[in-house]
């Protein structure tokens, strides 16, 4: 398995950088400025990046590193991607440093996105946050919720890699949502402990997720009382996620 460092890019972006034997692969390089340093600094070899979805700040320093490194370059193929070698639709297995890696067809925040998912890790772009989820910008809500569905079926020991850092700010939500959920309370507590101390609150495990994230909670009664109360007009689990997403947008 490869070791999985955090490079930080721009207000709040998490690029990850994996390293195994002298080379390296990238997610997520929405800068190349900070990738750049980090491998030049320590003589590491580019030799993947893998893209979640097709905005800026995911993929705006594809060019340069391309540039610099020749690497392949995994993308949705639904989507426009820098300089993509390797289009995928999910569902296929490829092989970065040595290591087997799941693509999972994770669309909602866009159309095409898609998780990298190995062992004990998934790399979810801005499908699945801390204690949240990605806007619907290109996708439905029955999308989003099969989605999340389909993160939510990994071992609950899977560690959550999203890209970026919006726990604190998720987790008021959650608290809203379901104020008598204790794990949510702790949580609160501890990532507020954590981001103030400047350590980042990523990654979770799914197994704190399924406690703590309201949009992975929708058939908990908690949940659909909430929802039921923003305008959910029953509670089927895709209407009470409707429901909750309109309701995150707008707190």
């Amino acid at each position: 398995m490869f070791e999985i460092l955090l490079i930080p890019a721009f207000k709040d972006n998490y690029i990850w950088l994996l390293v195994r034997d002298g080379r390296a692969a990238v997610v997520d390089p929405g800068d190349a400025g900070p990738v750049i340093a980090r491998l030049e600094g320590t003589g590491l070899h580019l030799e993947t990046i893998l893209i979640t979805h097709h905005h800026a700040d995911h993929q705006g320093g594809v060019a340069e590193l391309v540039a610099r490194w020749q690497p392949r370059v995994f993308g949705p193929a639904e989507e426009s991607i820098t300089g993509c070698t390797d289009p995928l639709a999910g569902g296929e297995t490829i092989e970065v440093l040595g290591q087997r890696v799941t693509v999972l067809p994770v669309g909602g925040h866009t159309r095409g996105h898609i998780a990298y998912c190995v062992p004990g890790a998934v790399f979810c772009g801005d499908t699945l946050f801390g204690a949240g989820c990605g806007r619907l910008f290109e996708g439905t809500p029955a999308q989003m919720s099969a989605s999340l569905g389909r993160l939510a079926a990994l071992p609950d020991d899977t560690l959550i890699y999203c890209a970026h850092e919006y726990t604190e700010a998720n987790l008021r939500f959650a608290l809203a949502v379901e104020p008598r959920n204790a794990a949510v309370r702790e949580r609160v507590e501890r990532v507020a402990a954590l981001r103030a101390a400047g350590h980042s609150s990523v990654p979770s495990t799914l197994r704190e997720e399924k406690a703590t994230n309201p949009f992975l909670r929708c058939s908990e009664p908690a949940v659909v009382a909430a929802a039921l109360e923003h305008a959910a007009v029953d509670a089927s689990p895709v209407v009470v996620f409707a429901a909750i997403r309109r309701w995150r947008n707008d707190f």
